[in-house]
């Protein structure tokens, strides 16, 4: 029963609440972002990502901080402010690598204070303005909480955001072992451009053997390579919905 009513509770974030915002950018864009960081999201993306002249999106867990999940090392404060440094945006994925469906909206509320409070310890202060759930959970509940704290949510659901979207529910792909070789990736930053719409993609962590979560440097480096010949201006989340809210 617990499954089922967590399977509609899902549904239910996926089609109610919805918080539709215009996504209506001069020309398609394309953002990249990494959930948890795993180290190598940041040791092996770093060099791809930096030849390449892109910032990207990570959203940090604090709680994760110098430990392990999925059975990988995850970042460490330097990890972090090394990035942050470096131009990359912090988002935030909850202290507690938390799912909306396992607490109640006043504990997600929390976790989510806790989270700001830890990562502005750390960055000089810095304010979060984007938002991923954890495990792509979306109740219509967290939805309301998250929306009172920040500008934009993504959440996991395939597709290319145009014409109009849910700002608290943002479709994205995932850079991920598992998913990619469903993907024509090719026909999907063609669909970007021509729509003028804004392609969001998630991973984990960036190796040579990833985990079913994860992806190689040469997928990598391959979406990068795809989204410039497709001509998609190539943003962080938070600095692509900024551009398109103005």
């Amino acid at each position: 029963m617990s499954a089922f009513l967590d399977k509609m509770r899902r549904r239910g974030g996926r089609y109610l609440g919805v918080r539709s915002a215009p996504v209506r950018p001069a020309r398609g864009v394309f953002s990249l972002s990494f959930d948890d960081i795993p180290v190598t999201a940041w040791t092996e993306a770093c060099p791809i990502l930096k030849e390449h002249g892109i910032a990207a999106t990570y959203y940090v867990a604090g709680g994760l901080s110098g430990g392990e999940n999925l059975g990988l090392p995850q970042f460490s404060t330097d990890h972090l402010q090394q990035l942050f440094a470096a131009g990359h945006e912090v988002g935030c994925h909850t202290f507690g690598h938390t799912s909306a469906l396992a607490v109640s909206p006043e504990a997600y509320a929390a976790d989510l204070e806790r989270n700001a409070v830890w990562v502005a310890e750390r960055l000089d202060g810095h304010v979060m303005t984007t938002f991923a759930y954890p495990y792509g959970d979306v109740s219509v509940r967290a939805k309301a909480v998250v929306a009172q704290r920040f500008a934009l949510a993504r959440g996991v659901r395939d597709g290319v955001n145009a014409g109009s979207a849910d700002r608290a529910n943002m479709q994205a792909i995932g850079l991920e072992s598992r998913r990619l070789p469903g993907y024509d990736l090719e026909g999907l930053m063609a669909e970007t451009a021509a729509r003028k719409g804004w392609l969001i993609a998630y991973g984990h962590d960036v190796m040579d053997r990833p985990t079913p979560y994860g992806c190689t440097p040469a997928d990598l480096d391959r979406v990068i390579r795809l989204a410039k010949a497709a001509g998609l201006d190539i943003q962080p989340v938070g600095q692509a919905w900024r551009r398109m809210a103005a």
